[in-house]
């Protein structure tokens, strides 16, 4: 009871006097340190998921690629200012690993993060296909990514994958982790970057960049044609995004050579 008083008696005095210092700051807890980061992965990337393949499932001919490009990218922009400060609003698993090859994450959280981020694109494009009409759903083919339909395709479509992911991926380590280069400006700079990668690669590879926006829709609607490669390029292209901060373009605290 004397520290109750103790707390009561600090808390008014800082509502009446403008001198006193403000209490230091609560240690997070092991709910704030280790599953509300978790449940926020899995809540974001459900509402990302959910949100993109809306705009896929319900876009008209007339804008064509541009829908799709600005709700993803303004879907990634918000979502990763709101929970930044809760989990670092990754929502893509080469997002995650490519943080971690960097030191941005502990190693114990790698799996739950990347569990949650799959298990969240689940329970998105369950609440897409909730949310739209059987006929469009059945067109789009659930927004799984089913734009490849030939072996001739796969190689343009890899590569395509392969580089837009290390693009956007390099901007989250520059602008969130890398010391030196670290903007307030990040979300919008991220949100950008998945814009003009829909944009430009929309009919190459149809722009997945995040196993986890292919893997959900691919099981609800049982779509997985060629599936493996929204696997293979989007990790391939954060793990060399992670190799070129590593090594080149990080500062000292992250680059490994020529220090």
């Amino acid at each position: 009871m004397a520290d109750d008083r103790t707390e009561m008696g600090e808390v008014g005095t800082s509502l009446v006097s403008s001198d006193s210092k403000p209490s230091p700051a609560r240690p997070p807890n092991k709910f704030e340190r280790l599953f509300q980061p978790c449940l926020a992965e899995l809540v974001g990337t459900m509402f990302f998921v959910f949100i993109g393949c809306v705009s896929v499932i319900e876009n008209v001919e007339g804008p064509g690629r541009l829908q799709p490009a600005l709700v993803h990218g303004f879907a990634v922009a918000v979502m990763v200012a709101c929970m930044d400060n809760i989990s670092g609003s990754h929502f893509n698993p080469p997002f995650t690993l490519a943080i971690y090859l960097c030191g941005g994450m502990e190693m114990h959280m790698v799996v739950p993060y990347l569990a949650c981020q799959v298990v969240g694109g689940v329970f998105g494009a369950a609440l897409a296909k909730a949310m739209t009409s059987k006929e469009n759903y059945a067109k789009a083919q659930g927004a799984a990514f089913a734009l490849l339909q030939a072996d001739s395709e796969i190689g343009g479509a890899l590569i395509g994958e392969i580089a837009m992911t290390c693009l956007v991926t390099m901007v989250v380590l520059l602008a969130a982790v890398n010391t030196k280069t670290k903007s307030p400006l990040a979300p919008f700079m991220v949100g950008c970057t998945v814009i003009i990668n829909v944009l430009a690669g929309g009919d190459v590879s149809g722009t997945c960049l995040n196993p986890a926006r292919a893997f959900g829709p691919a099981i609800v609607s049982n779509y997985w044609t060629y599936h493996w490669l929204y696997w293979v390029g989007p990790i391939t292209g954060g793990v060399i995004a992670a190799a070129l901060v590593r090594l080149i373009l990080g500062d000292r605290k992250i680059r490994l050579i020529l220090k």
